[in-house]
């Protein structure tokens, strides 16, 4: 990168970091005065995130707070477009990203040691096909242990079963993926398998687990639903007792009916999900 290139990313950066510091404090202003708050979907936007997953968090951080600023995202692809980057970019987090690529792991790598505001503290970018066996050795083995501030989980497989076998972490705030085709009323949860490898070539997708799978799995974390963004297949999770009387609890049924993309759900998009012979486990 040349030093006219560089100078126009820090200067991109700048004022996304200003831009976003007086929106954390516009929301902060609306909680204490006690005026009426935004939906999760109005509060999107997309610095660093697929889609508009780093507004949503720029939001929630901003009525629940932080603490330790330390974040673990697993599956987190180049580690640019992620959901952990804008934090650790814009807002001074330190991160545990985890991709079994290591294409995606030397792009994440090369990016924050030559970003200006990650340069001197880098982000832990680690390579490791993940299953539900070894993620709480990795994660704990990198010195992420207690209390976060964030999880995210995006593995387009064993998502479920995973975030089942993490307790060396306690997130405040947790973002994973749901399959949106599995409905909102069962608890449905593709077996585990820990060679699983979605085959992208095969529509509808067969992977991960329903909302109402996770919003029970969450609940036995001490964690409960507040939304989803507005494609409809991110779940955000707060911690019981965080901020409840401006984060209330969401359930499956008001995300789905609440939701454009989610709404017009039918059983067929279910029926579909079985074709092939296809197998989904009740949890």
């Amino acid at each position: 990168m040349s030093s006219l290139e560089e100078g126009i990313v820090s200067s991109q950066n700048a004022a996304a970091q200003i831009a976003q510091v007086q929106l954390r404090m516009q929301y902060q202003q609306l909680r204490h005065s006690g005026a009426p708050l935004p939906e999760l979907g109005d509060v999107e936007f997309r610095c660093f995130s697929q889609n508009g997953e780093d507004g949503i968090l720029l939001y929630l951080f901003a009525l629940a707070g932080v603490t330790n600023r330390r974040v673990v995202e697993v599956c987190a692809g180049n580690g640019i477009e992620c959901n952990a980057a804008n934090l650790i970019v814009n807002h001074g987090w330190y991160g545990l990203l985890l991709d079994g690529a290591a294409a995606n792991v030397a792009c994440a790598r090369a990016f924050y040691s030559r970003c200006r505001t990650t340069m001197f503290r880098t982000p832990v970018v680690e390579q490791a096909w993940i299953t539900r066996e070894n993620i709480d050795r990795t994660i704990a083995g990198h010195s992420f242990t207690g209390d976060i501030d964030l999880l995210s989980l995006d593995i387009d497989g064993n998502d479920y079963w995973i975030w089942q076998a993490i307790n060396c972490v306690r997130p405040r705030v947790a973002v994973v993926e749901f399959n949106a085709l599995l409905g909102p009323e069962r608890r449905l949860t593709l077996p585990y398998d820990p060679e699983f490898q979605l085959d992208f070539s095969r529509t509808p997708y067969q992977a991960g687990a329903s909302l109402a799978a996770f919003v029970a799995l969450a609940r036995d974390k001490g964690l409960r639903l507040v939304g989803v963004q507005a494609l409809g297949f991110n779940a955000f999770f707060v911690r019981d007792g965080l901020c409840e009387d401006v984060l209330p609890t969401r359930t499956v049924a008001e995300c789905f009916a609440g939701n454009d993309k989610l709404r017009g759900y039918d059983a067929s998009w279910l029926a579909a999900m079985y074709r092939d012979g296809q197998r989904w486990e009740e949890v």
